[in-house]
């Protein structure tokens, strides 16, 4: 999961809010009937009052507003949208007023509220079983996860803690030859996943496994792993905002520390790798932890140009030569608790 909102995953739309163009700042807020861009002011004024938090999808109130007026218009999403004088019939200003209504008294992440979120460039189904896809890892999606792999050469990709299934089914439509396996632990988040998989026409190559992480996973050798396991220490889950604690606890918090999972897939993952296999794994927040944790391990940490962090890269031959020092913290912690 991603507590951190990775510009590269917003709704493509902040770069075509130029409405300001046709639309002074200083045009009155209210009117007997108002355009898409009046419509936009209000709402984000209302949502900004609200002392909402932006980080699923959006990272300030403009931007959300915009997602949701163009949704209620049935406005296309994908950045091409411009007739920001457009009126809005009556039908789509209840559905506007509804839905900001909704949104500043539930707290609940705009996407669960439309049941649809943009990843990658892509629209997925989600609801409260999963987390709002949000990862940075769509910007090495997008570039074919260049220039750890050769796009044409990954045959197999096993895509862990899938959720919605939004990783698997981007890096599937990228990488052209590749089958993915997509594991989760939430039979709900896997029901989610199949209507993502059935949405995007990729049935025959993303197959979705329940697992607790590689526990139920058959041998397999993958070129790929991608991990975007939880990793909110227990401690901070009461301290985020409320529209973090909206989300399925199981896809954020993972132990006292929030390493648990990742402590895992790092010992666990080298059997499944193929000789020239990689691993990329997201651990936001918790990179820190990680690094003290493990001083052995040569983590190559990834900068994103959309914004992100904590995300790290390991190849096989790395994590075996890290397997006895993973092996060692990980019995060490299995005792203490």
């Amino acid at each position: 999961m991603a507590l951190t909102n990775a510009t590269s995953n917003t709704i493509t739309i902040r770069l075509k809010l130029l409405f300001f163009e046709f639309f002074s700042d200083t045009v009155p807020l209210y009117f007997d009937s108002m355009n898409i861009a009046e419509w936009i002011e209000q709402v984000a004024r209302q949502l900004d009052d609200a002392s909402l938090f932006f980080g699923h999808g959006t990272d300030n109130a403009r931007d959300e507003a915009a997602w949701l007026v163009l949704h209620a218009v049935g406005a296309p999403l994908d950045g091409s949208f411009s007739n920001w004088g457009k009126e809005v019939d009556s039908g789509a200003e209840t559905e506007i007023e509804r839905l900001t209504s909704a949104r500043r008294k539930s707290r609940q992440p705009l996407a669960y509220l439309l049941g649809t979120a943009w990843f990658a460039g892509l629209e997925f189904s989600v609801n409260p079983d999963v987390l709002v896809p949000r990862s940075p890892i769509a910007e090495l999606i997008l570039d074919g996860y260049r220039p750890w792999v050769n796009p044409d050469r990954v045959n197999r990709m096993l895509d862990m803690c899938t959720g919605s299934g939004c990783i698997a089914i981007a890096s599937a439509l990228q990488l052209p030859r590749a089958h993915v396996d997509a594991v989760d632990v939430s039979a709900k988040a896997l029901d989610v996943a199949a209507q993502n998989v059935k949405r995007h026409g990729l049935g025959e190559r993303v197959t979705l496994l329940q697992s607790d992480l590689f526990r139920s996973i058959d041998s397999q050798k993958y070129d790929l792993i991608v991990a975007n396991p939880p990793y909110v220490p227990l401690g901070s889950l009461a301290e985020l905002p409320a529209e973090y604690r909206a989300e399925p606890g199981l896809g954020l918090v993972s132990g006292l520390d929030g390493l648990e999972a990742v402590l895992s897939i790092l010992v666990d993952a080298p059997a499944f790798l193929g000789e020239d296999g990689i691993l990329i794994c997201e651990v936001g927040e918790s990179n820190e932890a990680l690094v003290a944790a493990l001083p052995g391990v040569p983590f190559l940490w990834l900068e994103f140009e959309q914004g992100g962090s904590g995300v790290f890269v390991l190849n096989r031959e790395q994590l075996q030569a890290a397997g006895s020092e993973l092996t060692d913290i990980v019995g060490v912690r299995r005792n203490v608790i």
